[in-house]
């Protein structure tokens, strides 16, 4: 008798903790899940040049985006290229409302491809509008009442932390084109160890006068980035022998590095038959550069 009284109250006993059990597995919160894992970000890169001259061809403008392709895309939820695409358009005119200057290109006239297809006429007006810009150069161009000489507004400053001379209307330009190698070339990096400015003799033939002059043209690293369409030394560089489809392969200066320089008024004579791959000059609108309250 007393052994059957102990077995059933075992039973209660475990029939109790069960119960027990039951009720805290009811009111026990239940396990977040893990976070997924972000999706690998994808990146957007658009190019482009903003002139082109007749003598030497140059790639289009291309919009390219790095995105799961097929099913994995659509399993991802990765966005389509044109939206990647449409991303960094946007990116790049924050980038621009963001400068200090006003986006422009090289004014047509002063392009030395297109004043060398108009003659002397052409030749004529581009030099005086330098002369009356910048300063006069003796013997090119009509000297106005006071005219002083490029020289005389010459101003020293840095570019991509190299000391160089140029022309003071120049300046602001240049720095802004510091400013976007900054931002848009950080995936190619390139440090220059060589910078030439204002230069003080012509060393143009036939009636040309260089943008030297007028300490509005910058060479990066002549040693690194040849000219192949000039005189020895620079066309016996090793660069101007080897097959190329572009320019930009003759070089070492990456070729962002040339979209930064086009999108503040500088033209880049890689694009000329000169072939000049160290040459920036600036055939932009000096009284443009720097945004007004009323600019975009």
């Amino acid at each position: 008798m007393r052994a059957s009284r102990l077995l059933a109250l075992g039973v209660a006993a475990a029939a109790a903790a069960c119960a027990a059990s039951a009720r805290q597995s009811a009111v026990a919160p239940t396990p977040a899940p893990a976070p997924a894992a972000p999706a690998p970000a994808t990146s957007a890169t658009v190019g482009g040049l903003d002139t082109v001259t007749p003598a030497v061809e140059a790639p289009s403008a291309v919009a390219s985006a790095e995105a799961p392709a097929g099913d994995a895309a659509a399993a991802s939820g990765a966005a389509p290229v044109a939206e990647h695409a449409e991303s960094a358009e946007h990116a790049g005119q924050a980038a621009a409302a963001g400068s200090a200057c006003n986006e422009q290109a090289p004014q047509d006239f002063l392009i030395r491809s297109n004043f060398l297809k108009g003659g002397q006429e052409a030749l004529q007006r581009a030099i005086q509008y330098r002369t009356d810009t910048y300063g006069y150069f003796k013997g090119f161009g009509h000297a106005g009442a006071g005219a002083a000489a490029p020289s005389t507004f010459v101003v020293s400053t840095t570019f991509m932390n190299l000391p160089v001379r140029m022309h003071r209307k120049v300046v602001p330009a240049l720095r802004c084109v510091e400013e976007e190698i900054k931002r848009a070339c950080a995936d190619h990096p390139y440090t220059p160890q060589a910078l030439a400015g204002i230069r003080f003799r012509n060393t143009y033939r036939g009636g040309e006068v260089t943008n030297h002059i007028y300490g509005i043209a910058i060479d990066v690293d002549p040693a690194r980035n040849t000219c192949c369409g000039c005189v020895p030394p620079w066309n016996d560089a090793p660069a101007c022998k080897r097959p190329a489809k572009t320019e930009y392969e003759r070089m070492q200066m990456p070729e962002c590095w040339v979209h930064a320089f086009e999108r503040y008024g500088f033209y880049w004579l890689g694009h000329d038959r000169l072939r000049d791959t160290m040459h920036f000059e600036f055939l932009g609108d000096p009284d443009r550069i720097v945004k007004t309250p009323g600019d975009g």
